[in-house]
Order: structure tokens, then C-alpha cells, then sequence
């Protein structure tokens, strides 16, 4: 960017940022990219006229990017994603297009992802559901668990297309597929819109069986189709290593490992039914989906399988824990 001239500037802005509206004041003020490299917080606001908070973070995120880049690293992946792919690709994958006009609105791309919080979500974008916020950010996570790399995420999603593997990648429509495969296909399509894809159920510690079958609309009363929607997460979540002995996780899945055969064992003999826990139950036995409380190991020996990087939306995400055994 440093030996950019002003004509690169403004094609660059135009092009790769798609910011049109900023090109008359940035012909007036920056003449080449050595300027743009430098231009303060003050500068975006007063000498370009960005006001749009999200803008402003966004092309801010861009020049850092770019400086660092300056010392022959390069940039960084997230680069890759504009906000045309966010926008329409990914909130799609996700499963939330009703709010694809807003991200195009405040030109959301990979670099302002990886920086929004909870509070941002609300505040910038007014996204006040609260699971839709939970959708949003731990779709962000799983970015940044592949560092951002839209093409291993793509491999990932391909190798398990047409096997109920790795679900921490599977996109809204991948969910809506196995929920057709398990024989569920008249609520399958009650998810559009919901935000439920594969991080969901693979980091939130919440999201269990009942969580699922509300968003699928399938009533309370239906206990036989509750009890068939539980085995069938626990057969997606955990399969069986004969070698070892024991249930565990698939591996590309960073998810807690949950031993699902003792739970129900132990819930038999206490006479307690799986179906009639609750998402906010507080009991050993809670968790019918991916999640439980491991209480086979104490929680000081747990360990944590993705820390979270300094900037991680799931900083203000309190209530995940990702844990390994």
C-alpha cells in the first residue's frame, strides 16, 4: 500500500473496500497510499466524513491490516471475506438471511467480524434476540478456530455432505438435511430463519434436546419423537472406539466429551426420564445434546480445547465453555 498513488486509492476504495460514497473525500485529502497508511481514528471521521460507527471500524481494521502486511506477512485471511460474502454466503450458512440487508447496510466483512461483540450486535446492528446473538457469535468463533480460512472450512463441509460427521461445520442447511435424514423431514424446514447451524450445537453447553425440538416446533407432548431426536444427537455427537473402550468425540470436533451410556444408566436407576429435563436444569443429568456435565473428571482437570485470542467476540459470550477430556 505504501507505494500506492492516488489513483490506487481510490480504486482500492471503491473496489475492494466497496466504499464509493467516501471517494470524493479521499480524492480531496489522501493523494497516496503511504497517507492512507497513516490516517488516525480523527482522520476517518473529519477528513473522510465516516460517521457510520461500523464503517469507520471497518476501514480502520483494513489499514491496520495493510500496515502489517507492509513487513512482507502478508494479509491475513480474514482479508478474503468481503461483506458481499458475509452478507449473503454466510449469514445464510448460518441460517439468519433476514438480517443480510442490515450487514450489507453497515458493510460487514471478515475484519469487523472477528471484532464484534454481543453488545455490538444489539447496539450497531439491532439484533435483539438473544439466541440469534449466540448464533452470530459462535459462527464467528468457528472462523476463528480455522483462522479465518474459508477454504479449509469449505473442505471441511464437503467431506461431511453426505456423512453425519464433523458437525462443528455443518451449515444451517447441513442441520436441516440430517433433520430430514432422521426421518424428522416434517419439521425440517422450521429452522429457517432460526439461526441453528453446527457451532450451535457443537459449542453451546445450553443447547440440548429440547432446545432443538422447540426450534423444530415438534410439541411438548410428543415424548416417543423427543426420545428418537435424543438418540439421534447422541449418535451424531459421540460414536464408540471399541480399541479404547470408551465413547468419544469425533476429532476434528472441539467439543466436550460426554458419556452419554453412564448418564442414562444413572438416570434409570434414579427413575428420572430424559425427556423431562430442561435447558435449565442444573442437575448431572442435564444436557440430551452434544453437552453434559462430565462429572466423571472434576472440573479443576478439564481443559479448555480453544483458548480465546484477545478480540474474540466470546469475550462478552460468558456462558461458553469449551472443554476437552
Amino acid at each position: 500500500m505504501s507505494l500506492w498513488r492516488a489513483g490506487a486509492v481510490r480504486a482500492w476504495l471503491e473496489v475492494v473496500m466497496g466504499m464509493p460514497m467516501y471517494i470524493s473525500a479521499c480524492s480531496e485529502n489522501v493523494k497516496s497510499g503511504k497517507v492512507l497508511l497513516g490516517l488516525t481514528d480523527e482522520d476517518l471521521e473529519l477528513g473522510l466524513g465516516i460517521s457510520n460507527p461500523m464503517h469507520h471500524r471497518k476501514l480502520r481494521l483494513a489499514i491496520e491490516d495493510y500496515r502489517r502486511a507492509e513487513g512482507d506477512q502478508g494479509l491475513s485471511k480474514v482479508s478474503d471475506m468481503d461483506h458481499h460474502w458475509v452478507a449473503t454466503s454466510w449469514l445464510s450458512d448460518v441460517g439468519l438471511p433476514q438480517y443480510s440487508q442490515t450487514f450489507q447496510a453497515h458493510l460487514v466483512d471478515g475484519r469487523v467480524l472477528n471484532s464484534l461483540s454481543r453488545r455490538d450486535l444489539e447496539r450497531f446492528l439491532n439484533i435483539s434476540d438473544q439466541f440469534h446473538q449466540t448464533s452470530l457469535l459462535l459462527a464467528i468463533q468457528l472462523l476463528q478456530i480455522l483462522s479465518f480460512d474459508k477454504e479449509a472450512l469449505q473442505a471441511r463441509r464437503t467431506k461431511c455432505e453426505h456423512q453425519d460427521q464433523d458437525p462443528i461445520v455443518w451449515t444451517c442447511h447441513r442441520v436441516m438435511k440430517w433433520i430430514t435424514d432422521i426421518d424428522l423431514k416434517e419439521f425440517a424446514d422450521n429452522l429457517q430463519g432460526k439461526g441453528i447451524h453446527g457451532a450451535v450445537m457443537s459449542l453451546d453447553p445450553s443447547f440440548d434436546t429440547d432446545t432443538l425440538a422447540k426450534a423444530l416446533g415438534i410439541p411438548s407432548s410428543k415424548h416417543m419423537l423427543h426420545r428418537h431426536l435424543y438418540e439421534e444427537m447422541k449418535s451424531l455427537a459421540v460414536h464408540h472406539s471399541a480399541e479404547q473402550g470408551s465413547e468419544v468425540i469425533c476429532s476434528t470436533s472441539p467439543v466436550s466429551v460426554c458419556r452419554f451410556a453412564e448418564k442414562r444408566a444413572s438416570m434409570r436407576r434414579s427413575g428420572k426420564s430424559p425427556l423431562r429435563l430442561r435447558a435449565n436444569s442444573h442437575s448431572a443429568e442435564r444436557g440430551l445434546g452434544f453437552h453434559g456435565s462430565c462429572n466423571f473428571l472434576p472440573r479443576e482437570a478439564r481443559v479448555q480445547a480453544v483458548p480465546r485470542a484477545n478480540g474474540s467476540p466470546m469475550h462478552t459470550y460468558k456462558s461458553v465453555e469449551i472443554t476437552n477430556v
